[in-house]
């Protein structure tokens, strides 16, 4: 959930969906339909499915239990290297990298690591398994911390003198210097417009196929945005990502 999506955001979705579906086989047995609702407003609802389809396939092939080992993970629906890692991580307790921009910027300004530009993610995990503890619970823990203060703390614009490591910062001790410019574009990157998107058309449109009880005619999608062209390409991609479903009757509905 917290994937793309800020964690205050997420929070209370995640305690209402724990305390729907706290097993996989209770996700995997829940109407889509219902899973949908649940995840509201939390953006890029494809990964309310991908959730389902991920606890059907380890009820399937891990009799309801989440495998603890990294290539089983990544056997998931959904699962990418990332995601594999951090549940290996911070889940089970294994000594395995887990690398996202915030540890980069930690590791770089900190411990003075050299991670090559752009995306080279083999390099990044062998220079990041090299900085971890050899003990794998003590490993993920470090893990843990460097993407806290990340997120929190050594951001592009960093607040160093919140900074709990800033007596053994290698960046402090040469004078702080500015941001790179690769580190300011990449944060401008990470800042998506939203407004007049097809993201925002679709998400009103899911919200009334969320709102209602039964299926509804199109009239009701057309009315929630004015651009025909962009509605109608925002619906067919509903569509096709299986996140709405047009009945033989013309109307509209959430998956079942």
């Amino acid at each position: 959930m917290s994937q793309q999506t800020p964690v205050a955001r997420v929070a209370p979705s995640w305690r209402r969906w724990m305390g729907l579906w706290p097993e996989p086989a209770d996700l995997a047995a829940a109407p889509a339909d219902q899973v949908l609702r649940e995840w509201g407003k939390l953006g890029y609802p494809r990964r309310a499915l991908r959730l389902r389809e991920c606890a059907a396939a380890i009820v399937a092939k891990h009799g309801g239990r989440v495998p603890a080992d990294v290539d089983e993970l990544l056997a998931l629906p959904g699962i990418g290297d990332y995601t594999a890692r951090a549940v290996a991580a911070f889940a089970f307790g294994a000594r395995t990298p887990v690398v996202d921009v915030n540890v980069r910027r930690v590791l770089r300004r900190h411990r003075q690591a050299t991670f090559l530009p752009g995306a080279h993610k083999r390099a990044d995990l062998a220079v990041v398994e090299g900085l971890l503890y050899d003990d794998p619970a003590s490993a993920a823990e470090l893990s843990a911390a460097w993407m806290e203060l990340g997120a929190t703390v050594c951001r592009t614009r960093p607040a160093c003198a919140e900074c709990p490591v800033r007596e053994s910062c290698a960046w402090v001790a040469a004078g702080s210097p500015e941001p790179s410019e690769e580190e300011l574009a990449a944060a401008k990157k990470r800042v998506q417009k939203f407004e007049g998107t097809d993201r925002q058309v679709r998400g009103k449109l899911l919200d009334v196929l969320r709102a209602a009880e039964s299926p509804v005619e199109k009239a009701l999608l057309d009315a929630v945005w004015p651009d025909e062209a962009q509605r109608s390409r925002a619906l067919f991609s509903l569509l096709d990502d299986g996140l709405a479903v047009q009945d033989a009757d013309g109307l509209f509905r959430l998956p079942t």
